[in-house]
């Protein structure tokens, strides 16, 4: 109860802030206002950050999770040469700090004359969102009953079509939790945006860019609310769908 609370609420203090009138944030609270809120719709810059790193957390979310499932799936169905290193390999970002990523990936995109963008800093986010993503599915993988697959394999499907209508359903809560999990990683991410990011900056840069500026803060605290309340609306509803999976599962097992 105690983490939960050390957690949890200096994050709820960010929209109690957000409606202050105040640039400063501090108690007590001088008084109600929205203006924060207007003003931060009239800011073009860091909408344009919003949506650079809305777009780079979606594809990596997604090419990383497509990586993994196939990473998972070779992983605990065969029996792969050198197979711990391997895993070791993958999961090898997890442990490295960022920073070496970082400097070692500036250095290489130099070296080979690509210009710093977010294609870049996509890249570097793919790099550190795989070993989530396997490490989300592993688990679903190991857990899945083999003896299905192989029954579709014995009405005559293809392991393709055993792959789309047999697997992928049975794992599907692990590919929405390793979509939201990577979206998440690569959002947040900043050390990597520092090096790689050209002149388009994404939101944990523009943010950083911005706290210079006691006037700014209050619409980056607008911004921070807004970006809580889609993110609690996000987890509700992974919920919604990971519990319809489980109970269609349950109603396909019982017929």
């Amino acid at each position: 109860m105690i983490f939960l609370i050390v957690l949890y609420v200096p994050v709820l203090f960010l929209p109690l802030f957000s409606f202050n009138d105040s640039i400063y944030v501090k108690f007590p609270l001088t008084g109600f206002t929205l203006e924060w809120y207007g003003d931060l719709f009239q800011r073009e810059p860091v909408w344009n950050a919003l949506m650079n790193s809305v777009k780079i957390g979606v594809c990596v979310s997604i090419l990383s999770t497509l990586l993994g499932v196939f990473a998972a799936k070779a992983i605990t169905r065969y029996r792969l040469p050198g197979r711990g290193p391997v895993v070791g390999f993958i999961m090898l970002p997890l442990v490295v700090p960022l920073i070496i990523f970082g400097v070692a990936l500036l250095v290489l995109f130099s070296n080979l004359g690509v210009p710093l963008s977010l294609y870049t800093v996509g890249v570097g986010h793919l790099i550190i969102c795989l070993p989530f993503s396997v490490a989300t599915l592993i688990p679903r993988f190991e857990g899945f009953d083999r003896s299905i697959e192989e029954a579709s394999a014995d009405l005559g499907e293809n392991a393709l079509w055993t792959f789309w209508r047999v697997t992928l359903p049975m794992v599907f809560p692990g590919v929405i939790a390793s979509l939201m999990l990577t979206f998440t990683v690569s959002f947040d991410e900043f050390i990597l945006a520092f090096f790689l990011s050209g002149t388009e900056p994404t939101l944990p840069m523009y943010i950083w860019g911005q706290l210079r500026f006691p006037q700014e803060f209050p619409s980056i605290l607008a911004l921070a609310s807004i970006i809580i309340g889609v993110s609690f609306l996000l987890v509700l509803t992974s919920q919604w769908i990971n519990r319809d999976v489980q109970i269609k599962a349950l109603k396909r097992d019982d017929t």
